[in-house]
């Protein structure tokens, strides 16, 4: 039985249950349980409150009867959730042969569901002592009893999903935001009207698994600089502390769970952007504070000549070790977990390719992890998406293990920048693009749906700063302008920045319609960025991953501003949802519809010449037949800077009329459904840089 330290009457305990790991309310108590191979000793610490300094029992786990094989447990009677709890984890001090123990140290629980950190001072976790007093605490959290009041995920088909890409905090954080509870889960549900009138299908956040936004990466002009998207874990099973209204009451699940359940209420799926190739405790001078301190080398990749030091292929200082069976489990074990308890409907892994790497770090043709979430028969109808690259070098866009895996496609995003900013002889790379990627996916029997289609994400220009700068302008991050991309392909459209130029702007504006455009009439599975819908700037940061701040947060007072962009994004979302031809699964093959017209045929300013080998070609054009009562499509892409005539096929017994023309201005850009005007002519004029389209009835 384990041995009881404790300054006062202390709770009871039993041997315990190696599974399942973590804090589990039971109907006497709480089983905790943890792995570490190489310790030699647990200690289990109890606290009263969140911010108690010290623990009031100390439960030393007896290994001939706290420990089955690895797993060190304990049955504390009568606890109950919402306790404060942490461990110590004895073992050897050999950094050399990849151990790095220390007793000193209060670890959190790897499977905790919720985690405080109102003492945390990071700096303690670093050096040698004894950190209690700074140190952060578990959570207990039971997640039975919740009401989901029917709630369900919502299993919408992929190809139907328009994604949008938004941080939790920097959608309601700005004071003009108006909500009650800015920058938090509750804050979000307050703008789900906003989202629905938008017409997207599916949010995906930014990370929301618990990461340190206390820490001081520098100081710029005397400001403290902190970790804003959120891309370094601290526990995977708990959500961010810092989005709750009430973490030190355990009650972070209950607003997560909240959240969901209003979205799906407004028809909207959660996506949740997840990070397991690696961790925030970075490389041999990080912080101990979880995984370092209760196995190291089994959680991490170690460089096998000097296991002092961390192999880093995510370009964060350390790298999960994904492949090992316990990461694989905690992994698979903790998606279960927020697709089963948080009613999750996907996932998108940042840096997907180190899920693919085995323990000796090369790829593997069959990574374990990455194909028992493709097949886990709980896992079936969830959404995954995978970011198919590292950092260090490993890039399988089109070659992703797994065949239901969907990627985030970075050809799509080059490709049709390359073509909107005016570069020539694009024009067979800008089709496949469109018609879903052939090229990547086909070969190796996947589809269309396996393209996340983008043109911009977190990670780079705001839709605006790609059409505002030709250069990063990042000297906030206070790294002399060295960080992020310095090719973004992107195009000022005649002057940098900001500019009170008419023409200029006019210009933008119609840039920014077009990339909307283009997205929104591809094949695939399109991604829209966060306040791209209303121009939202970063003013030429391309990498504001410490920007917790008006850099980064969403202007509310641009959807006013910017309302004729905004009702020509929900125009484009709601043209895209009405037409079927947009959104099918498969690849075109060559059907012919009621009509006599081919699913889809290419075309330059002349029919069915698309000018595939033309070194100066800059216009496409493309017909879309509509299929079971549906109407035929025809779009006209000039991104030459002179007006272009493009002849326009007959309708075949139908009429042609405008649906939408990005040269013009709001509201004349995009018809409302039956007011389009009809189209007359066997040719079409298109002006410089812009797009049209026309529908047949």
């Amino acid at each position: 039985m384990a041995s009881v330290l404790a300054p006062r009457p202390a709770y009871q305990t039993g041997p315990g249950c190696p599974h399942p790991v973590g804090a589990t309310v039971t109907e006497t108590g709480v089983n905790f349980s943890l792995f570490s191979e190489n310790a030699t000793g647990v200690e289990l610490l109890l606290f009263e409150r969140h911010d108690s300094v010290e623990p009031f029992q100390v439960i030393r786990l007896d290994p001939f009867v706290n420990k089955t094989f690895h797993f060190w447990h304990v049955e504390v009677q009568g606890l109950t959730a919402g306790a404060h709890y942490a461990y110590r984890v004895d073992g050897p001090a050999e950094p050399r042969a990849g151990h790095r123990f220390d007793p000193d140290k209060v670890l959190i629980d790897p499977y905790a569901r919720g985690n405080t950190s109102a003492l945390w001072r990071r700096g303690d976790a670093c050096g040698p002592g004894d950190n209690v007093a700074t140190s952060m605490r578990s959570v207990v959290i039971d997640p039975r009893g919740y009401d989901w009041e029917g709630d369900r995920p919502l299993g919408r088909p992929i190809e139907d999903t328009i994604i949008y890409e938004m941080h939790v905090r920097g959608f309601t954080a700005s004071p003009n935001s108006g909500v009650r509870f800015p920058g938090t889960f509750a804050g979000l549900i307050e703008k789900i009207p906003y989202l629905q009138a938008l017409g997207v299908t599916a949010v995906e956040l930014l990370p929301v698994f618990d990461f340190d936004e206390k820490d001081v990466l520098r100081e710029v002009n005397g400001a403290p600089l902190h970790n804003y998207w959120g891309y370094s874990t601290i526990g995977f099973f708990a959500p961010q502390s810092a989005y709750c209204l009430s973490p030190e009451e355990g009650k972070h699940l209950a607003e997560f769970r909240d959240l969901v359940k209003a979205l799906h209420r407004a028809g909207i799926e959660v996506l949740l952007d997840v990070v397991f190739n690696h961790t925030d405790e970075g490389n041999h001078l990080g912080p101990v504070y979880c995984f370092k301190g209760i196995d190291n080398r089994t959680y991490y990749h170690l460089m096998p000549w000097d296991l002092r030091y961390y192999l880093d292929y995510s370009g964060c200082g350390n790298t999960v070790n994904c492949n090992h069976p316990i990461v694989y489990k905690l992994i698979v074990d903790c998606v279960r977990y927020w697709a089963r308890e948080a009613h999750v409907d996907g996932f998108r892994f940042d840096e997907g390719s180190v899920l693919s790497r085995g323990e000796d770090g090369a790829p593997l043709p069959h990574p374990p992890v990455v194909w028992q979430i493709e097949l886990d028969d709980n896992l079936a109808d969830v959404k995954v998406i995978a970011e198919a690259w590292d950092a260090a070098g490993l890039y399988q866009v089109g070659r992703f293990p797994g065949n239901r895996w969907s990627q985030w496609n970075g050809r799509y995003r080059d490709d049709i920048r390359r073509f909107v900013r005016g570069e020539a002889g694009l024009v067979a790379s800008v089709a496949s693009r469109i018609a879903g990627s052939a090229d990547l996916y086909q070969a190796n029997g996947e589809l269309p749906i396996n393209s996340i289609n983008f043109i911009t994400c977190h990670d780079g220009f705001t839709l605006n700063d790609l059409v505002s700068y030709d250069w990063k302008h990042n000297e906030a991050n206070g790294e002399r302008n060295g960080d992020g991309l310095d090719e973004n392909l992107s195009w000022n459209c005649g002057e940098e920045g900001e500019t009170d130029d008419p023409d200029i702007e006019a210009l933008r504006a119609r840039q920014v319609r077009n990339f909307a455009a283009i997205l929104l009439l591809s094949r695939g599975v399109p991604m829209i960025q966060a306040g791209d819908e209303a121009r939202r700037s970063q003013g030429g940061n391309n990498n504001a991953y410490c920007q917790d701040n008006q850099t980064s947060w969403f202007d509310w007072t641009l959807a006013e501003k910017n309302s004729g962009l905004l009702r020509f994004c929900k125009r484009m979302i709601a043209f895209r949802k009405a037409h079927p031809a947009l959104r099918r699964r498969q690849f075109f093959n060559g059907a012919v519809n009621e009509r006599g017209l081919t699913d889809i045929s290419w075309h330059g300013t002349v029919l069915n010449q698309p000018g595939w080998d033309d070194p100066n070609a800059r216009a496409l054009a493309f017909t879309l037949a509509g299929f079971d009562g549906d109407g035929d499509i025809h779009v006209m892409m000039n991104m030459y800077w002179e007006p272009l005539e493009f002849e326009v096929p007959l309708a075949a017994g139908r009429q042609w009329f405008v649906a939408l023309d990005t040269a013009e201005p709001p509201p004349h850009d995009i018809a409302e459904p039956g007011q389009e005007p009809a189209f007359l002519g066997a040719t079409c004029p298109v002006r410089g840089r812009s797009v049209v389209a026309l529908i047949s009835r």
